[in-house]
């Protein structure tokens, strides 16, 4: 089975995106009230990771 860069990037994006998840719910877990920005925050935060493509900076030719 031939593997493509997606498939090598996408549990790399995927634990990133949980990690930015965890972090906000555990922010926000101890509290009674949650402004809609800071879940519109974190959401945009979690997007713009899984969106975001994964370029890897080309080798230095001498």
């Amino acid at each position: 089975m031939e593997r493509t860069m997606t498939d090598t990037r996408e549990p790399k994006i995927i634990t990133e995106a949980l990690a930015v998840i965890d972090k906000g719910l555990a922010e926000m877990l101890h509290r009674e009230l949650v402004s809609t920005d800071e879940v519109a925050d974190l959401l945009l935060d979690v997007r713009t990771l899984l969106a975001t493509p994964d370029i890897e900076p080309e080798p230095l030719v001498n």
